[in-house]
């Protein structure tokens, strides 16, 4: 159990300069429910485990598409390329529909919404969920994956999307 420490906390606007730092890839979560897609974007992507294979994210607590994504049966992380910046941004919007023109999406694997021009799609059903602060952890386990494309990777840093340069 942990425990609380009053005063020993920084404050939110210290922390969220302090992560500002921190690049980041940057994940569009898509999944349908009653046959409705849903989706997000997330920068709290990760590898959990190889053996068996988990990725989580994180997803806030007062999300609004948090209800329908916890009751999808599957759902996909569509790993973004470079040039999704607008992507991203949509995903992240409240009060437009994710899924209209100029998102270009289909029906993958079990039905889960994939994006298209997307780097890689990991098709995943639901391990385990944590209440975490104000945030809910999803663990899923990958049950498929397609390689799309080996283009450089979309990343959020400072509050802004950019382009992974590698070293010559």
């Amino acid at each position: 159990m942990t425990e609380t420490l009053p005063g020993r906390a920084v404050d939110a606007d210290r922390f969220r300069q302090a992560l500002a730092v921190h690049a980041a890839g940057v994940v569009v979560i898509t999944a349908q429910t009653e046959g409705v897609p849903v989706g997000l974007t997330a920068t709290s992507f990760s590898s959990v485990s190889l053996a068996p294979p988990l990725v989580s994210f994180y997803v806030d607590q007062a999300s609004t598409t948090w209800p329908s994504l916890r009751l999808a049966e599957h759902f996909a992380v569509n790993v973004l390329a470079s040039d999704q910046a607008e992507l991203a941004s949509r995903f992240a919007r409240k009060g437009v529909d994710r899924f209209a023109a100029p998102t270009e999406w289909w029906n993958g694997p079990q039905g889960v919404p994939v994006l298209g021009g997307v780097s890689a799609q990991l098709v995943c059903v639901p391990h385990s969920t944590v209440d975490i602060g104000d945030h809910v952890l999803v663990v899923g386990l990958v049950t498929e994956t397609n390689l799309v494309s080996d283009d450089r990777p979309l990343l959020y840093h400072r509050g802004r999307f950019g382009r992974f340069t590698p070293h010559t």
